[in-house]
């Protein structure tokens, strides 16, 4: 069924990850696929503007700080080690989600949202714009 997935994770968002990795461990289980872990640090114009006040150190900082998190979601995962992965990038988590999917030939990504409100309306939101996107299918879990 599926030999990839990818799961875009944000590491604040406690409930809205362990919803995706809940769904995406089950559907690997059954398929015996991979599980790739997606964390993507947003790139906004203040932290580029601050670039010389110490970017490179911040952007250091949070690629640590995002990999700690990662490891302890791998930990807690039930499936073997050798199905599970994780990366961290920087940029548009929509572009930057959509581009990793097609690096490691996901097959499925499987993202949480929330339930759209009037803000999502307005910008929309990283899941839609994933499903707008992406050249393979995408499990939206809400």
């Amino acid at each position: 069924m599926y030999k990839s997935i990818l799961v875009p994770v944000d590491i604040l968002e406690e409930g809205l990850t362990s919803s995706a990795i809940s769904h995406a461990v089950f559907l690997a289980k059954l398929s015996n696929a991979t599980v790739r872990l997606c964390h993507v640090l947003p790139i906004s114009s203040a932290i580029i503007n601050s670039y010389a006040m110490g970017y490179a150190e911040l952007k250091d900082r949070a690629s640590v700080k995002a990999e700690e998190e990662l490891k302890k979601l791998i930990a807690g995962i039930d499936l073997p080690e050798d199905q599970l992965s994780y990366s961290i990038a920087f940029g548009s988590p929509r572009d930057e989600i959509v581009s990793m999917a097609d690096e490691v030939d996901a097959d499925l990504i499987v993202i949480a949202s929330r339930r759209p409100n009037i803000t999502t309306h307005l910008l929309g939101s990283n899941a839609s714009g994933i499903v707008r996107y992406a050249k393979s299918s995408v499990l939206v879990v809400r």
